[in-house]
């Protein structure tokens, strides 16, 4: 009977695993960069990786890989195939405890119906070196697709498989102008469940304003180097989650010449500023919760002279937290709930801010 119910448990293991990965012979596969890529902050030679590091330097080991690590990025596309694959070929790959494998080294895939993104499909698949279903089963009619790269992982190749006598092609970059966010491990998606559930993910689903995401999770410390890649960058405007990682000293030492380098480079653009957010830790965390405080008391005291100082620049208060305190995953990081109020805490006061500049 043991036997019998070991060969039972195989066999439906082999059927689960056939249903989600698809046959290669019954499929064609097109490299994601021929698409659309969207949330891109510049070019690299790597179309996945969002900083070039051969031509940018000074980066922490860290901070070299999580340059290289795709979140934040999309691509869009149309077909009309039943089943959406996807084959890729990584690079570094992340293993976290406090974010999910769909976020973490997996896909998320959205379709828009009625002019709105709605949620159509998640995965990663268990054999990181063979293609799986992201979804399947679909009605066949053509879709409009957006597929979201991993947040903590580094892609050589992606590639998007639909089945043989379908369509697939570029769709027109849905989201309007060029807006770059720099960040945090929030800005990053730390403890998102899904790779499209990242705050600036869904900023831009619900106001198709195209966010171009540089999170780095532990490591946004208005270091000077980071400037440097912002100054390079081609944007219309730019948001900062700056004040989550570093020191009072060291947003005290580097702040107002993190601004007047970027601002130099992007004359009469605004950069936006937010304060970072309440962490759900304090609660009862007496010991720590001051020091915090004081840190956000620094942060506002400062924003406050560099709103004077400087023409074009903002400070605004986001909020990831529910009156019920259940909006965290760890403490420090939301959850995707906690991330939705995040991103629309802040869609009027930025919208309000760029319509002053013509972005809208």
């Amino acid at each position: 009977m043991k036997k019998l119910t070991t060969l039972f448990l195989i066999s439906a293991m082999a059927f689960q695993m056939a249903a989600q990965t698809p046959a290669d012979d019954k499929f064609v596969y097109t490299e994601a960069s021929d698409l659309t890529l969207v949330g891109k902050l510049m070019d690299t030679p790597n179309p996945y990786h969002r900083v070039d590091t051969v031509k940018f330097k000074g980066f922490t080991r860290s901070e070299n890989i999580q340059v290289r690590e795709s979140s934040g990025i999309s691509v869009a596309f149309k077909t009309n195939s039943k089943t959406i694959s996807v084959l890729t070929e990584y690079g570094d790959v992340g293993y976290p405890n406090n974010t999910g494998g769909y976020s973490a080294r997996g896909y998320d895939l959205y379709i828009r119906r009625d002019g709105k993104w709605i949620w159509a499909g998640a995965g990663v698949a268990g054999d990181l070196t063979k293609p799986f279903n992201v979804i399947a089963n679909m009605d066949g009619g053509m879709k409009e697709c957006l597929l979201y790269l991993p947040i903590l992982s580094e892609e050589y190749s992606v590639k998007l498989g639909v089945e043989k006598g379908s369509v697939i092609e570029p769709l027109p970059n849905p989201f309007r102008h060029r807006i770059g966010i720099f960040g945090s491990s929030f800005t990053h998606g730390i403890s998102t469940s899904r790779a499209g559930m990242t705050y600036p993910a869904v900023f831009s689903r619900e106001t198709g304003l195209q966010l171009l995401s540089l999170g780095c999770s532990g490591n946004c410390k208005l270091q000077d180097y980071f400037a440097d890649v912002l100054a390079a960058a081609d944007v219309d405007a730019f948001i900062f989650d700056s004040f989550s990682n570093p020191s009072i000293e060291q947003i005290k030492e580097r702040l107002f010449p993190f601004i007047e380098k970027v601002q130099a480079a992007h004359p009469g653009k605004p950069l936006i500023f937010q304060r970072t957010i309440y962490r759900e830790w304090r609660n009862f965390n007496t010991g720590s919760a001051k020091a915090e405080a004081d840190r956000i008391a620094f942060a506002d005291s400062l924003m406050k002279v560099a709103c004077k100082k400087y023409k074009d620049v903002y400070y605004i208060y986001p909020n990831a937290s529910a009156e019920d305190h259940e909006t965290t995953q760890d403490g420090t990081h939301p959850s995707d709930r906690g991330y939705q109020l995040w991103a629309r805490s802040i869609e009027k006061p930025v919208k309000k801010i760029l319509r002053k500049y013509g972005i809208k």
